[in-house]
């Protein structure tokens, strides 16, 4: 059910800070963060690390990793390590499994209607101006298949399916392509990803062909969702270290580091024949942004959970607390009418470059500042 919640959470020993908290440091970089670096960049031109950064937080064309290509995964890995706390939790409580199963859809059904609403808006219009596959669209399919493997096989059989979602992906991908190209063709045009998402999804794919014909490639295609379930499912696993009792936080913390850096390394093996692509959501990118997914949540779990250092982390919970809600947000509210508002003296005053980076950083404290505000008075958009 989606509404919006004015009840406090439940404060158990099984709500994880650090999931919080490393959720809005995921939102943080796609509610402007990605703004303020660039704006930072542009205000010291000369700066090779500014350069560096701002370059790192925008897509490759195709084929490589920039950390930005990260955002996306993560939350989709965090939604899944969220589903042991949460689903599990009720499992416990004795809730049968096909309740949390007609649950489950009802969550995936929601953030796909979400999705197209951000894709589209409110607006009428015909079917083939349509773009259905979305952000939200794929966490909500990956999401549902991924718990109903959670509902509904042992936790090896989970590690199976796995590596089955994306070995079975590679293995299709290389031997297939789109009519006309040789076999294992990757390129956006002869993929059979691509193909069979321009074949089989109405209205239009995000990329079109190079001569302005819609439909080339959607880098949330329905047929690359299928990888993505491997995404959700390394969390779910994740989740499910972290509740075991019998388990040390510092034995946790290690597992989830070490196998980050097996997947890495495998990543990078994969990529000689597999290469990383986001866009694709290729095998070896799947197991790259896992890697680096765990490691990020050992470090902030370790920081947090078991060191017990909160503090700082408070800025991003506030975010991670309404991650729908903001990542929604921008579709309903004009931020930059109302930073502008507040803050168009302050900007005007400081001119130039920096004047730009001052209004982001003030676009930036706006949103967050609402967010606290809904944070103190207890109200969550819960899907």
């Amino acid at each position: 059910m989606t509404a919006i919640q004015t009840d406090a959470l439940p404060q158990t020993t099984t709500r994880l800070y650090s999931l919080d908290a490393l959720r809005g440091f995921d939102m943080f970089w796609i509610m402007g963060g990605d703004a303020l670096f660039h704006a930072l960049s542009d205000a010291a031109p000369h700066s090779v690390v500014l350069k560096t950064i701002a370059d790192q937080l925008e897509h490759p064309a195709w084929n490589g990793f920039h950390l930005y290509d990260l955002i996306f995964p993560l939350f989709l890995f965090l939604a899944g390590v969220s589903t042991p706390f949460s689903v599990g939790r009720e499992l416990e409580k004795g809730k049968t499994r096909s309740q949390l199963l007609l649950r489950v859809a009802k969550r995936a059904l929601i953030l796909i209607v979400f999705g197209i609403i951000v894709n589209n808006g409110l607006v009428l219009k015909p079917i083939a101006e349509y773009r259905f596959p979305s952000v939200l669209g794929r966490i909500g399919v990956a999401y549902f298949f991924a718990n109903v493997i959670y509902l509904y096989a042992k936790e090896t059989a989970q590690i199976v399916w796995f590596w089955v979602f994306i070995i079975g992906y590679w293995i299709l991908l290389k031997f297939t392509s789109a009519p006309g190209f040789h076999a294992g063709d990757l390129s956006p045009q002869g993929n059979f990803a691509s193909f069979m998402d321009r074949t089989m999804l109405p209205g239009r794919l995000y990329v079109p062909f190079p001569d302005g014909k819609p439909n080339m490639h959607d880098p949330e295609g329905l047929f690359s969702t299928i990888p993505a379930i491997s995404t959700g499912l390394l969390g779910i696993l994740t989740g499910s270290l972290l509740k075991k009792p019998t388990f040390t936080q510092d034995r946790k913390v290690g597992i989830m580091y070490l196998v980050g850096i097996v997947f890495i390394g495998l990543a990078l093996l994969w990529n000689l024949d597999f290469p990383i692509n986001k866009n694709l959501w290729s095998s070896s990118f799947v197991l790259l942004v896992g890697g680096v997914s765990l490691i990020l949540l050992s470090t902030f779990y370790y920081v947090i959970d078991v060191l017990g250092y909160k503090k700082w982390a408070f800025f991003f919970k506030v975010i991670g607390m309404n991650s729908i809600l903001i990542y929604m947000s921008g579709h309903f509210i004009d931020w930059e009418y109302t930073t502008k508002g507040f803050f168009q003296w302050l900007i005007q005053w400081i001119g130039g470059p920096w004047g730009l980076f001052v209004g982001v950083a003030c676009y930036l404290l706006i949103k967050w500042l609402f967010l606290d505000f809904l944070y103190r008075k207890k109200v969550f958009l819960r899907v």
